[in-house]
């Protein structure tokens, strides 16, 4: 008998697979727990629609996260710190300050835990890496200098 399981089930597959199990498990272990229904025709199209609504979400971020690459590739941050006598910051610049730096002069928000990073301690340009989705990054220009 071909169900379609509303959870996963060891042994059986995934939740919104549809599978091939024996009538008795089915009928007997499945149905009452309400870990599957019978794949009619309905349920095959409801599993089919939420595939392609999935897909078509995955390919919106994608695009996003590549527009946003886009611009970061372009834009130069600039962040001015308090420096000693030998190019040293009195504290450092983390990927927090990058991002609050990113948005006051761009307007581009990103989360800081994106920001591939050591914290910054000297005066100087640097190109940290942004994970913006699996498969896209960027580079983000940051140009450290004095007060």
């Amino acid at each position: 008998m071909k169900v379609v399981l509303l959870a996963d089930v060891k042994g059986s597959g995934k939740k919104d697979q549809i599978v091939e199990v024996s009538d008795g498990y089915a009928r007997n272990f499945l149905f009452p727990k309400k870990l599957a229904i019978p794949a009619d025709s309905q349920a095959v199209n409801v599993i089919k629609n939420k595939e392609a609504s999935q897909a078509h979400k995955i390919e919106v971020e994608k695009a996003a996260a590549k527009e946003i690459a886009a611009k970061l590739e372009s834009c130069v941050v600039k962040i001015e710190t308090g420096a000693g006598a030998d190019d040293r910051l009195y504290g450092a610049v983390t990927s927090k300050d990058v991002v609050e730096a990113l948005k006051a002069q761009h307007g581009i928000v990103l989360d800081k835990r994106r920001v591939t990073m050591d914290p910054i301690k000297t005066l100087g340009k640097y190109t940290p890496q942004v994970k913006l989705y699996t498969d896209i990054t960027a580079t983000i220009h940051v140009h450290v200098t004095r007060k």
